[in-house]
This record gives C-alpha cells, structure tokens and sequence, in this order.
C-alpha cells in the first residue's frame, strides 16, 4: 500500500511539475547555438532564403543560428533527422513544399508525417516560380512559348530540377493548362537553369533566387512568374496567368520543431521568428532574393500544407509518376 501512495505521489508530481519545468527552461533559452536543419542543398534557393533568416534570428535570440544542411531524397532525409532531434528547442527545420506536400504523395512509407511529426511555427518566405528561356529563343511572351513549341510539334526540352521537382510539376501543370508540349529533361538540381542558359535545353520554371542573377546576367530571359496576378516584387514581369488564367504554382517555406519541444520555448521561438521576419532589412533581402515575408499561425501553417498537398495531387497524377 505505501509503495502505491509512494507511486500516485510521484506521478502526480510528475504531472504538475513538467510544465513548471518547461517554463522555467524557457526563461534562460536559449543559452548555447541552435541547429537549423536545411533538408537542402547549400546554394539552393530555400538554403539562400533560410540563411537570411537565421543571421538576422541569431540577433534576437542571443545565440547562433547554425544551418545544418542535409539534402538527399527531395528533403526525405533531412527532415527525418529533424523529426528524431532531441525537442529540446535547440533543432528547428526550414521547411518547404518538396518535402512537406510532394514527397508524401510520391512514397508509401515515408519516414515521417508531415502534419502529425512536428510541431508548426510559423509561414516565413513564398517563392514564385519563373518561366525562363534562352535568350536565342525567339521567345519574348508566353503565348510565344505556347506557339513555338506547337511549331515544333513537341521537339523543345523542358528543363527541371529532377522528377517530381517543383519545377517539374510547375511545367506539367503549365503545359495542361496551356495545352502545349515539351520533352522533360530532368536534370540534377541548380544544373537544370545552367542547362537553359546553354541552350541545352530550351525552357524551364524556377524558383526566382535560383534564376534571378543568370536573368540579370543575360544568360537567361524571364518571360513570366507564377503569382497569380502581377507584383511590385516581380517588376514589370508578367504573371503567367495572364495568359493562361487561373496559373499559379509558387513555393514557400515554414519553421517546423521536432513535436516534442515543450509550448513555452515553442512560443518564444516563433516570437523571435515574427519579428525577425517584420524587419525591414528582411523583407528588403528576401524581395532581392525574389521572394516575398509571409506568416502565420501555427494552426493556419498546418491547414496550408493540407490545402497545398491536395492540390498538386492531380499534378503528381497528369505528370505521371510513380508511387515508390
């Protein structure tokens, strides 16, 4: 009997003494460097557009934000390291939509779950994609694109940055939609906008900080983007859908913690987060970078990536690739 009252005791201290701790954990966090796990390549555009915001969260919280790449597998393996780090808060995970809403539809078992393995801070960055072409081209429009490569009877290549790629799907929809042909060419990552520039291949869609310096450059010429409508972000660029109505296929990415870390240290990291996303120098470096500040709640960053995946299911369907 008083080994049980000894138990009920312990636990029932257990129970109301876990979140005191957690908040008391919280007052001096963070107290040594936190790791922002990149399911990215260095270099690539949501690598670029996560470093920005970790430099400037490093400020506000007192202690570096070190970026911790882990590419492999379209962002499946960084984000199940990240789904297994210690919730300690001292992991955080630049999420984006490749491995949050793509690769689920792509792999019957899948390391983890986008929606139940992590616990959602916040929206941070949306990335319209941009329709560029070799500047040999006699492409200055998209319905130039569209009657060029009808011209061709399919003979043009479209250039990605591998199957099931954003930028893939950002073209299969494109040439639904504007009932056109291209033969895609899958290519590793970056190369896919070097491969366009060559002339190795003819077109392709991009994220806007992966294109922006090649189209400055006049290497490549930009001749549309995938908001829905016209932006001061994206100058005098014409929106896709101006032409073919109803086109829109952006990014975006979000700040994940592994499910476990306790609501106090939650809550003052997506605090941190808020106003280092509301800085001017921010927003200024992400419109550079092509990109636009985007936040939320967790709960709306949750209800986004659940509208996001039943979106591009139809895409992953008419691109035609196969569940793994």
């Amino acid at each position: 009997m008083f080994q049980a009252k000894r138990f009920v005791l312990a636990l029932a201290f257990g129970i109301f003494a876990a979140p005191a701790l957690a908040a008391d954990a919280a007052k001096s966090y963070p107290n040594r460097p936190i790791r922002m796990v990149m399911p990215n390549a260095p270099g690539s555009s949501t690598d670029m557009l996560g470093r920005v915001v970790a430099n400037k969260l490093s400020d506000l919280l007192g202690q570096q934000v070190v970026v911790d790449n882990r590419p492999g597998a379209g962002g499946i393996l960084g984000m199940e390291i990240a789904k297994t780090a210690n919730p300690d808060g001292y992991t955080i995970i630049s999420a984006s939509s490749a491995a949050m809403t793509i690769a689920p539809q792509l792999h019957k078992k899948l390391p983890y779950d986008p929606l139940n393995d992590y616990a959602f801070l916040t929206l941070f960055a949306a990335t319209p994609n941009v329709l560029v072409v070799n500047p040999s081209l006699p492409v200055k429009s998209m319905k130039d694109l569209m009657d060029y490569s009808k011209s061709k009877a399919g003979r043009i290549n479209m250039a990605s940055a591998g199957a099931g790629s954003q930028s893939h799907l950002a073209g299969v929809l494109l040439q639904s939609m504007g009932k056109f042909e291209s033969l895609h060419v899958p290519y590793k990552g970056g190369s896919s906008t070097v491969a366009v520039a060559s002339g190795e291949s003819q077109w392709s869609i991009n994220p806007a900080p992966s294109v922006n310096a090649l189209v400055k450059a006049g290497r490549l010429r930009a001749i549309g983007h995938t908001l829905p409508t016209r932006s001061t972000m994206m100058g005098d660029l014409p929106a896709i859908a101006e032409t073919i109505p109803g086109y829109s296929y952006s990014g975006w990415q979000g700040m994940l913690a592994p499910k476990a870390t306790p609501k106090p240290i939650l809550d003052k990291l997506r605090a941190a987060l808020l106003k280092t996303m509301d800085l001017p120098e921010i927003r200024s470096s992400l419109t550079t970078q092509g990109a636009e500040v985007i936040t939320s709640t967790p709960e709306e960053f949750r209800k986004f990536v659940q509208e996001e995946s039943a979106k591009i299911a139809p895409v992953i369907k008419a691109a035609g690739l196969k569940i793994e």
